[in-house]
């Protein structure tokens, strides 16, 4: 049986339909309980519920086989995992984010040190030093959007899915860094000692996103 992460959240439902259209399917009363290890009904996957940036911890040491993540959670963490599929669900943007109005995110306005509010540190640093703008970072865990509001900070990098929310609390993108969707990862390990099964998986799943692309 192989172990598969699955992301809490966004990608939750849409992971878990993508592997019921391959036939390995929960039973519905287990999983909207709060067990968080069930295995399909045929007991050849066994999936485990996890927060999102932990999918990649359970990879890379081998607990799970295999997962399924959002790139942004990737690009931070840069995990030592095979990343073999683009599942082309969960699509959102990753963006620098501030104040209608405010110019105090445009790395061309002369400001010395801008204070960034974000989940993503290690995405936000390499982002800004590409571009030579010296940043503070302000490492957050939920409501990015409230920083730039209450003067916390000049703006965020966030993941943006309708911008509704942004919106909502008078914030405009002002720079796109760049798109996440979900995407498989394999434990390297893994991938060498249980090729022929973890190979056989993959090809199901890439059958399915090419009869999906041209439905």
């Amino acid at each position: 049986m192989l172990t598969v992460a699955i992301s809490k959240g966004r990608l939750f439902d849409p992971s878990l339909e993508m592997f019921s259209k391959l036939g390995y399917r929960v039973h519905s009363r287990e999983a909207e309980s709060r067990k968080l290890v069930i295995a399909d009904r045929r007991g050849k996957l066994r999936f485990i519920y996890v927060k999102p940036a932990d999918v990649p911890v359970y990879v890379e040491y081998g607990v799970a086989d295999l997962g399924v993540v959002g790139l942004d959670v990737l690009l931070e963490a840069s995990p030592d995992v095979h990343q073999p599929l683009d599942l082309k669900f969960g699509r959102c943007r990753i963006v620098v984010a501030a104040m209608k109005g405010s110019n105090r995110s445009n790395e061309q306005d002369g400001v010395s040190t801008l204070r960034v509010a974000t989940k993503y540190p290690h995405l936000t640093a390499e982002y800004f030093t590409r571009r030579g703008v010296p940043v503070e970072i302000i490492v957050l865990s939920g409501s990015i959007e409230l920083a730039p509001v209450l003067g916390l900070a000049d703006c965020i990098v966030d993941l943006v899915q309708t911008g509704l929310t942004l919106r909502q609390n008078g914030l405009r993108v002002v720079h796109v860094i760049g798109e996440s969707t979900a995407r498989l990862i394999v434990n390297r390990a893994s991938y060498q000692l249980r090729r022929e099964r973890i190979s056989e998986l993959l090809e199901q799943i890439e059958s399915l996103l090419a009869r999906e692309k041209t439905a």
